[in-house]
């Protein structure tokens, strides 16, 4: 299959300025072993005779075979190694025969080969992935026409599916579905290959370990790779821009009035994807709780997003449009497999729900993940004051605003920075115990270059928030315990917020008013502000806070 004229020419012109620079190392690799061969067989034919040629023989061989071992070992790990494959949750045909239907309609509006198989990724992103090393045979065949077998696999977001109507879908992949044009491309390919081929067998070299003679020779093998990477990255780069030019060109006949309108349906579904992951699902991640459907949260963070901001007329009618994720035959079960690998990627969890890694459904979020997170936080808080057994508000108020102080060696000092810290390095240990339980139980392994993989433990994950501060943590502790106190004593509910995550309710409405008391105490000693809100809610300070 021909990419488009418009940039077809260039993108093979630089494909072919890639294979010279593997032609001409394959050359240097040959040259003094056929340098050696002339000389030996213009000895054995009587016509390089003589003691000069004899020792030019010798030294040439003594070049030549460390030379071509050198270069056998080099093109066995670059043959061997695996490019870098993205986590994501398979779906076959059966899972979802009208999602493949779509996009083999939409590669033969395109005139390309269709793609291999489709993956999801917990993420707002969509792209081509080659792995013809992992999916050989499974392909989206286009009725009455062969498919080479090098065709990519398209990998889809999948809050794009919850969030997106069917026609925008469409309308987004189209310019990515024909980017599969250029992968049928000989030229083209075979570039593809030989940069991925390097690029995997320098991670490999990296991650080498062993005796000295081994990991020199992964050093030397890394090397030699990074060098030809060096010498065809800029054509390879200007190959690849090529060729998403080309696809753009192809995919203006489909779909271009739609494809503004999904565009910006992107940014939407990015923002509240984010806020989704960062306020709501990461509290529940660090509580051994997994929220297992994220997708559909989505929808719900987006939705109030809409409400409170108006973002668009119309709304409610597009979300009367069919959704994409009605394409799936169980669209629920589906979500649950994207959602525990979001939580390997982005928090570490395990790679299977366990006693202490339970999956959790949005309706049991208040009571499983909020309720959970302020009872453990407060008995932390209670717990570095030295607080008794039936610890109250009203000794946490007058322990940080020095009008009450405990007695005993064993009590802290300092006030709140040295609360605080001690805060930290109770929630630091509680993290590395956990870490450490997790990874005896098997660390994650996340693909990277090479195909050996990384181990992710619990908490190493790709982070999301940036480490909160002493007197952040002091703050959110202290917030706990006024929420506790709440539920205990004044007919509070811990609720879900879908954009700013575990929140308090009183007499059905969410107080968000919370946050500047607990602040003027934390950071500023001053109890007013909040016992004049405590006073507000009808909470009893003076009665004990349940901790379990």
């Amino acid at each position: 299959m021909a990419v488009p004229e418009t940039g077809a020419r260039s993108a093979r012109d630089h494909a072919l300025a890639v294979l010279r620079v593997r032609g001409a190392a394959l050359g240097a690799a040959l040259l003094p072993a056929a340098a050696a061969v002339v000389l030996l067989a213009g000895g054995a034919t009587g016509h390089l005779r003589g003691d000069g040629w004899d020792a030019l023989r010798w030294a040439a061989a003594a070049v030549a075979v460390p030379v071509f071992a050198a270069a056998a070992g080099v093109a066995a790990v670059i043959a061997r190694a695996r490019p870098a494959v993205s986590p994501t949750v398979q779906i076959d045909e059966s899972a979802a025969p009208d999602l493949y239907r779509l996009i083999r309609d939409l590669a033969d509006r395109l005139d390309v080969p269709a793609p291999s198989a489709i993956a999801l990724t917990p993420d707002c992103d969509s792209w081509l992935e080659d792995r013809a090393h992992t999916t050989r045979g499974r392909r989206l065949p286009r009725p009455g026409t062969a498919r080479g077998a090098d065709a990519p696999v398209l990998v889809v977001g999948s809050p794009f599916l919850w969030w997106m109507r069917v026609a925008e879908l469409r309308a987004l992949l189209a310019p990515i579905v024909a980017g599969t044009g250029p992968s049928a491309h000989p030229d083209i390919a075979a570039a593809r290959r030989f940069v991925r081929g390097l690029d995997a067998a320098a991670a490999v070299a990296v991650a080498a370990r062993g005796p000295a003679p081994r990991r020199l020779a992964y050093d030397f093998t890394g090397w030699v790779s990074r060098l030809l990477l060096r010498a065809g990255a800029s054509h390879a780069a200007e190959m690849e821009r090529m060729v998403a030019a080309a696809a753009a060109v192809r995919a203006q006949t489909v779909d271009y009035g739609l494809r503004v309108v999904a565009q910006e349906q992107v940014g939407l579904a990015y923002a509240g994807w984010d806020r989704l992951l960062t306020r709501v699902a990461l509290p529940a991640w660090r509580t051994g709780r997994w929220p297992a459907r994220l997708d559909a949260g989505v929808v719900s963070a987006l939705t109030e997003l809409s409400r409170r901001d108006r973002l668009a007329e119309g709304f409610a009618t597009r979300l009367g449009e069919r959704p994409a994720c009605d394409l799936l035959e169980e669209p629920g079960e589906v979500d649950r497999q994207v959602s525990l690998l979001a939580a390997r990627l982005f928090h570490g969890g395990p790679a299977e729900p366990g006693p202490d890694w339970v999956p959790v459904d949005w309706q049991e979020y208040p009571e499983e993940v909020v309720d959970r997170i302020w009872r453990s936080e407060a008995a932390r808080l209670f717990a570095a004051l030295r607080a008794g057994e039936n610890p109250t508000l009203a000794e946490l108020v007058d322990r940080l605003t020095g009008e009450a102080a405990p007695d005993g060696p064993d009590a802290p000092s300092g006030g709140a920075d040295a609360l605080a810290t001690r805060i930290g390095a109770d929630l630091a240990r509680e993290e590395a115990a956990r870490a450490d339980a997790a990874r005896e139980a098997g660390a994650i392994p996340i693909p990277v270059p090479g195909g050996d993989g990384v181990l992710l433990p619990p908490g190493g994950g790709f982070p999301l928030q940036p480490p909160r501060s002493g007197r952040e943590l002091l703050a959110e502790h202290i917030t706990a315990a006024v929420c506790c106190a709440a539920v205990d004593t004044a007919g509070a509910a811990p609720g879900l917020d879908w954009l700013d995550g575990p929140a308090l309710f009183v007499d059905g409405e969410r107080r968000a008013d919370l946050a500047r008391p607990v602040l003027a105490l934390a950071e500023d000693g001053d109890p007013r502000p909040l016992r004049d809100w405590l006073a507000a809610v009808g909470v009893r300070p003076d009665k004990p806070i349940r901790l379990v």
